[in-house]
């Protein structure tokens, strides 16, 4: 195979570590770059030309929707690859009608959420961010020695994921280190799935009652919007915890304050919906809710192995190699 001409389209603002100098100069050794320039828009002449010699693009956050207007306008091209998560919002399925192959980073943007996840559910259960708040009201660590004395802890503790993603998995597999009890609840998993060696396969009721810690990692898709609402948030056990780094629209929010508003229960926030809370949101003033601005993916130079990941799945093209992380069209719809 000649040579594949390659083209950037993403925000240069919103994808800073992905491409260092040195992933870059990778790339080049097996690929012709076009532009080093990313595209932002794909109506300029200077883009819609680049399109027609690209037989590879590589996208990003921030890359305009590639329609089916800009693909036709792209007659060679033969691989999207593309530099994040999810491809479902920026990727027509028109791709696959005109034999474009599409390939993504999904699985390196799913190692710092797998280990922040990690860390929600080691703080959840020993409540360090409530013993934090205790010993800051009273250093003389009385009322937190009241806290240390609970049933609280890793030990023996039982931990409800929800969804075998691939970022589920890689939460699964991480817990075999710990003396902990996994629940899994995905109804797309079989008993003779490899997953079912490190939870117990439970229904989404059983899980929500038995989990000391309940962690979502559930695409969003019709079929799971608000499937976490009052009736199973109410199942769970008092004091425990609920942690969603997947997507907001799968949680009823207004149910979820209300539990939290209770004190019944503590929370492990990133995602909400809307995207960013109102101001007068309760989420940022409820003293057991932990909230982040959507940090549980690739941040600062994590975003480097979004990059090496898609380097590495051009050159296996460029090789004529089979591709480790195409996404299959019936697949493209049951994405996060």
């Amino acid at each position: 195979m000649m040579r594949p001409h390659l083209i950037f389209a993403f925000d240069p603002d919103k994808t800073e570590h992905v491409f260092p100098p040195e992933t870059l100069e990778r790339l080049g050794r097996s690929c012709t770059i076009l532009s080093p320039d990313p595209l932002a828009s794909f109506a300029s002449p200077e883009a819609r030309q680049l399109l027609s010699e690209a037989n590879v693009l590589v996208s990003g956050w921030g890359c305009p929707r590639l329609s089916p207007e800009v693909l036709r306008a792209a007659p060679s091209l033969q691989l999207i690859a593309h530099a994040a998560g999810t491809v479902k919002y920026t990727i027509d399925p028109y791709a696959y009608a005109a034999g474009i192959r599409v390939t993504h980073a999904a699985e390196a943007n799913a190692v710092p959420v797998a280990e922040f996840t990690l860390a929600a559910i080691l703080f959840a259960n020993k409540r360090v961010f409530e013993l934090r708040d205790l010993y800051r009201a009273d250093p003389t660590r009385r009322t937190a020695s009241q806290l240390m004395d609970q049933p609280i802890g890793n030990f023996r503790r039982t931990v409800g994921l929800i969804g075998a993603s691939r970022i589920g998995r890689k939460v699964a597999s991480l817990l075999t280190g710990f003396d902990v009890n996994v629940l899994l609840y995905d109804p797309f998993v079989e008993a003779g799935d490899p997953i079912a060696k490190e939870a117990e396969l439970v229904d989404l009721d059983t899980l929500m009652a038995r989990s000391d810690v309940v962690s979502v990692h559930a695409p969003s898709l019709p079929s799971t919007w608000r499937m976490i609402g009052a009736a199973q948030l109410g199942r769970m056990k008092d004091g425990a915890a609920f942690i969603n780094t997947a997507r907001g629209v799968l949680v009823d929010e207004a149910a979820l304050v209300a539990e939290l508003q209770s004190g019944r229960i503590q929370a492990v926030i990133d995602v909400t919906d809307p995207e960013i809370p109102p101001q007068d949101s309760p989420l940022f003033s409820l003293p057991n809710v932990f909230l982040t601005p959507h940090v549980a993916g690739a941040i600062g130079t994590e975003r480097a192995r979004l990059g090496l990941m898609v380097v590495e799945e051009i050159e296996r093209y460029a090789r004529s190699e089979p591709l480790l992380y195409e996404i299959e069209p019936e697949l493209l719809e049951r994405l996060a």
